[in-house]
Parts: C-alpha cells; structure tokens; sequence
C-alpha cells in the first residue's frame, strides 16, 4: 500500500502555495542584551553574528556531539526567537535555564500564546504581502533564508521569516494566538490548500529535509544526518560538543559510520519507516521516513545506512522492494517565491 497524498493540496503546493499549521512546533523568546553570546556558545551556529531581520538553522549538541534538538534562530533586533519541534521544547528550556548564572537572559515559553503558519509553494510571496498589506511583495521575496522581518495583521504584532525546512521554499507567518483561526479562514478565503499531515510529509521528504525524531534523534551526529552544511558554523568559537565534531572533521576526514541518504524505489510498495536496508545479503541500515513521491511516481525514502554503501547508484532493497541510492533531494526546489 501507498500512503497517498492529497492531490489538489499536493499540486498547490507545487504550482501555487499551500498551508501548514506548525501546531507542532515549541516557541521560546528571549530576551536581554547577552541573549545572543548566550546562545552563540551552546548552539552549533553562528548566533553573535546576525542583525535584526536575520537567522540561521542551528543544533544543540552533548558534549559527546550528539543532538539534542535542531531549531530554527531569528534575531528580531530586540529579542530572538526560537522554534523547534514540540516535543524537545520543555526539555531544551529546561536545560538552557541551567546555563544562566551572571548572564542578562530571560527564556519566554511563547508557545500558547504564539500561533505558527507557513505558506508554501511559488506563489507564496504573493499570497502573504496580500494577507499581510503592511508588507509588500518584493520585500517579502527579498527576504533571504532564515531572513524575518515585524508586520501587523489584523492591529496585531506579527512576523513573517523566510523557511525551506517544509520541503518547499516559503515562508512562515507568527501571529497571536487568538488570531490563529482567523488566519486559518483568511487562507481558506485565499484559495489556500491546508497540507494534510501525509502531504506535507511527502513534500519534505522530496525536499530531503530531516525531521528530528524521524530522522534524527538524540543519538545522532550532525554529521550523520547531513545537516552540517546548514546547522554549523566552521568558524566561530566553541561551543557545546564542537569537540567532538572538530576531532570527526581533522582527524577522521569527516566519515561517520552511517549517513542519511535517499533511496529510490521501483514498483508500488512504500518500505515502512524501521525497514531494514539490504545490500550484498546484509543489513547496512534502516529507513526512518518513506512516502510517494507523486512527481516521480513512485516510493522513496530516507535511510540510515553504512558508509561503504552511500554511492549514488548502489543497488539496496528494503521490504523486499529493489531500489537504489540517490543524491537528495528527490525533487529540486522550485525557484524561490
């Protein structure tokens, strides 16, 4: 069996742009004039490096390099906001808040009080500035990755940042949270397609992006998965578990055990997330997120498997379907919004 994705959400967001409600996604705010060296050295990027209206995607790592969550960071000139997924969010500000002796930071859960909407697809750009008004198009599509700027919706504060962790390249709109139905009826008035959760993971997985606690988790090395041209900084300073990630690059050239790779399928049958990978009558990994692709017409998935067998090319089965490694992303990004 296929898990399908809806067809007329799936070809919004394509050819014209779609909805996501980021329900799942924990806020943190925080604030003080040494917010930023606070977080620059825990996190794995750059963070003491961004102005107001800029951002990165970044990892909070043990000593021992492992990943303790992955996160979006955006430097809104006053106060930075963070987002990551639900799930790690109590988790990660307890820890952050053990880190805080003499510094001027304050940690804000905003999570309840802060609603999270993306708009993607090619006409994404578009559809925000005409949602917003106090924005235009071409300031929203000059907004570089990661890149936000304060906006007002509905006489009330709002944010809009740029984002490509969906899959596809669009953007995310923060409003209150007693406004969030009122932006979901301002979409739907739009024409706006609202992603099931299937779609949207479909369209990520084409995009190649790795989702924690899918395809990566607290056993996971940056290296691992990927990530590490996005989520580290090779020059600033030290930071929690760059030991680690210093001692993998010099001295074992950056090979890790295992790497996150595509793997593309023939036929019709989806390998399961927790499918063992085969190559030469042995297990060399394990798929963590899998899907139809309706572009390519057929099953991919994203796999952890060993390092002798990430070549483009090499012959895999999982579930007993017959595939083989790919260069990711499935499907390349449309040009941006």
């Amino acid at each position: 069996m296929k898990p399908l994705s809806s067809a007329a959400a799936y070809g919004a967001a394509r050819h014209h742009a779609a909805s996501i409600d980021r329900a799942d996604r924990g806020r943190i705010v925080l604030s003080g004039r040494d917010r930023a060296s606070y977080l620059h050295g825990l996190l794995t990027n750059d963070i003491t490096g961004l102005h107001a209206g800029e951002g990165c995607y970044s990892a909070y790592l043990t000593p021992q390099g492992r990943m303790i969550a992955d996160m979006h960071v955006y430097e809104l000139g006053d106060v930075i906001l963070l987002t990551t997924l639900g799930e790690v969010k109590d988790p990660l500000l307890v820890r952050f808040d053990q880190f805080i002796f003499a510094e001027d930071v304050q940690l804000s859960d905003v999570t309840a009080t802060c609603a999270q909407w993306s708009i993607v697809g090619p006409e994404a750009a578009a559809i925000v500035a005409s949602l917003v008004g106090s924005v235009s198009e071409a300031d929203v599509r000059a907004l570089r990755e990661h890149g936000n700027t304060r906006v007002m919706w509905r006489d009330q504060p709002a944010i809009v940042t740029r984002t490509s962790d969906a899959g596809v390249p669009g953007f995310d709109l923060f409003v209150d949270a007693s406004l969030s139905g009122a932006l979901s009826e301002a979409l739907a008035s739009h024409g706006i397609e609202r992603l099931d959760g299937v779609t949207a993971e479909t369209l990520r997985i084409e995009g190649g992006i790795p989702a924690f606690h899918r395809d990566m988790d607290e056993e996971t090395i940056p290296l691992e998965a990927g990530i590490e041209s996005r989520a580290i900084s090779f020059t600033k300073g030290c930071y929690v578990g760059q030991e680690v990630i210093v001692r993998v690059l010099h001295r074992g050239h950056g090979r890790v055990a295992r790497k996150l790779v595509g793997l593309s399928f023939h036929g019709d049958h989806v390998p399961p997330a927790g499918s063992p990978v085969i190559a030469d009558a042995k297990e060399i990994g394990r798929v963590t997120s899998s899907a139809w692709s309706p572009t390519l017409l057929g099953p991919i998935a994203l796999a952890y498997i060993h390092r002798n067998f990430v070549e483009p090319g090499t012959r895999v089965t999982a579930d007993d379907v017959a595939g083989e490694v790919v260069t990711l992303p499935f499907v390349p990004p449309a040009k941006s919004s």
